[in-house]
């Protein structure tokens, strides 16, 4: 979904025309790699935030940071496995050579380089995921980490992590003790969420605001950030370390790698549509729904399916939403097949929390056509009116905050708007902008800390809160665990003068005894197969409560000229732009690289 305005122009080393490249070229002068020939694009967002632990508030961040952040795994998008920093694993599960009974997994990492030049090591693994499971850190993804020894004892604050059954024996390998036998497989799934990928400590510490001021950050994917000027500019260049073997002078990665990624904020998504129509622009990415609707783009869009819900969080402290009844009643009002067709174009109606992609019990089975469908695609103002009735309430004023710069979230709104106040309600619409309340435009501060703090959530001071969920995992445990108290991220209490709403699941404030046991009957059945029915359970509860409004299941639609090919697509729905081939490379390097040293020479 489009929310910001971005240009990208993407370099790609050295393609013959018609021809695949498969190796690096190296200018016969200087013995330099060729940088290539540099290929417009243009793709959605822009960040206040590159801390990759909170890559799911949605799913454009955690576009963008996958690009600057390698996970251990990826997922394709067929759903196989793929290592990407592990180089193999070994997994002991059994009695050992003592005759005790051990759960550990080994995995030995291949040799990469941080975009500084220092190596990869086991070390910046142990570190990023520590730090997930620190008390006083709020991270949802710390539920995927949960099944390592003694990790939520500490998440709650019952042990140290110095008691963390995670350990760095060798420069290159990571030792994981578990508390029992688990699907190792999932979790080396699971390994391949953006939150869970390796951290630089040195960096981390020294730097307490890394994440928001963009020259402290060092990245260990294909791109490093290069400049950023505060909304208005960012530009990201390939990184000459990565999987650079700098031993043997040689790459281990043979794939076309873009040299440069250029997003200028200051250009109109229409403006680029217009480049896109006379060719100068082969790439566009998060179609707004002008573009969306107009059917111009039809023979170009590819759309595939994100593992992301948009979806409606209700504060339940608020005296109107205290009654399940009340949010049910506007669940009903909102005709999400309207919704997902008529107004996004490209999304599916959500039948319930988790989206389609999601596994059950194994790959090739999706979780929600096994849940089959909790929410009605439908509208039923009738029932919906019977409900508030039966609770008592005949209307009250409710604000909806939604992301002003995203043409979808407020389009949304203003339809939900529309369709709550037919229930008697007064409906106040708070679109909020990137830059809303930062006086010091140097830092680049969270998007989803700055619209909706805790003070405001502890104040009550939120209604309606449109968030697009990105999923952690491709097992709905992930998704469903942080709504249970001790599952959130941080082992959260529901006092309302506490500080207790930093963590997504929980801003509700939503607190059911049933479901917090439900949660945890999965987290303690470690076969999936078994697992399922208990999630299934769970989701069926959280939108019987309804602390939150799925409304829809977000979709990617972009287009690209027939000048590249090569752009493939992981589970997550991420397109992965540094395998990108192009035809007719002379032609159109002898243009970019002209225009190219003409910016630079303004600059």
């Amino acid at each position: 979904m489009k929310r910001a305005l971005s240009l990208i122009l993407c370099a790609v080393m050295l393609t013959m025309a018609l021809v695949a490249c498969t190796t690096l070229e190296k200018d016969p002068k200087t013995g330099d790699y060729d940088k290539g020939a540099i290929i417009p694009m243009y793709i959605g967002t822009q960040l206040f935030n590159f801390d990759p632990a909170v890559a799911y508030l949605n799913d454009s961040q955690a576009k963008i940071l996958s690009l600057l952040y390698e996970g251990l795994t990826d997922i394709d998008e067929n759903g196989k496995l793929i290592l990407t920093l592990i180089d193999k694993y070994e997994i002991h599960d059994g009695l050992n050579e003592f005759g005790e009974e051990e759960h550990k997994m080994v995995i030995t990492l291949k040799k990469t380089r941080w975009s500084d030049g220092r190596e990869l090591t086991a070390n910046d693994v142990v570190y990023a995921w520590k730090r997930i499971l620190d008390v006083d850190y709020d991270s949802e993804a710390a539920a995927l980490l949960y099944d390592i020894k003694n990790a939520r004892a500490i998440k709650l604050g019952d042990k140290t992590i110095d008691d963390l059954g995670l350990k760095a024996p060798e420069t290159n390998k990571v030792e994981i003790e578990f508390e029992t036998s688990i699907d190792y497989q999932q979790f080396l799934r699971n390994l391949s969420s953006p939150a869970l990928v390796p951290l630089r400590g040195d960096i981390v510490k020294k730097n307490p605001d890394w994440a928001k001021k963009p020259a402290t950050i060092v990245t260990s994917g294909p791109f490093t950030i290069k400049r950023v000027t505060y909304n208005q500019y960012l530009r990201l260049e390939r990184s000459s370390y990565y999987f650079l073997n700098k031993d043997k002078k040689e790459k281990l990665d043979k794939y076309v790698i873009p040299y440069r990624i250029e997003v200028d904020y200051s250009k109109s998504l229409e403006d680029i549509l217009n480049v896109f129509n006379k060719g100068s622009i082969f790439y566009v990415d998060e179609l707004s729904l002008q573009a969306r609707k107009s059917g111009t783009y039809d023979k170009y869009v590819t759309v595939t399916d994100l593992m992301s819900t948009h979806a409606y969080y209700l504060n339940l402290n608020n005296e109107l939403l205290k009654d399940a009844r009340v949010r049910r009643a506007l669940s009903l009002a909102i005709d999400r097949e309207y919704v997902a067709k008529d107004i996004v174009v490209y999304a599916r109606p959500a039948t319930g929390f988790i989206p389609y992609k999601v596994m059950d019990t194994k790959v090739g089975t999706s979780f929600r056509e096994a849940g089959g469908d909790l929410l009605s695609t439908k509208a039923n103002m009738e029932e919906a009116k019977s409900l508030l009735k039966e609770a008592g309430v005949s209307g009250g004023e409710l604000t909806i905050a939604y992301y002003k710069d995203d043409d979808v979230s407020a389009a949304i709104a203003s339809y939900v708007k529309t369709v709550w106040e037919e229930l008697g309600f007064t409906i106040k619409l708070r679109g909020l902008t990137g830059t809303e309340n930062i006086s010091d435009s140097s830092i680049y501060n969270d998007r989803f800390n700055m619209m909706y703090t805790v003070s405001q959530a502890q104040k009550g001071e939120f209604d309606v809160i449109a968030i697009d969920y990105q999923m952690l995992s491709d097992e709905a445990f992930s998704a469903l665990a942080p709504f249970a108290a001790e599952f959130s991220g941080n082992g959260i209490t529901l006092d309302p003068e506490s500080d207790s709403y930093d963590v997504i699941g929980h801003i509700t404030g939503y607190n059911s005894e049933e479901y917090n046991n439900i949660i945890e009957q999965a987290f303690a059945e470690k076969d999936l197969a078994k697992r399922a029915p208990y999630l299934h359970q769970a989701e069926e509860l959280l939108m019987e409560d309804m602390p939150i409004i799925p409304i829809i299941f977000n979709q990617d639609a972009y287009i690209y000229s027939s000048v590249i090919s090569g752009i493939k697509t992981n589970y997550y729905g991420f397109n992965i732009l540094n395998r990108v081939k192009m035809d007719n490379y002379m032609y159109y390097k002898k243009i970019f690289d002209t225009t190219n040293a003409a910016e630079t020479a303004e600059q």
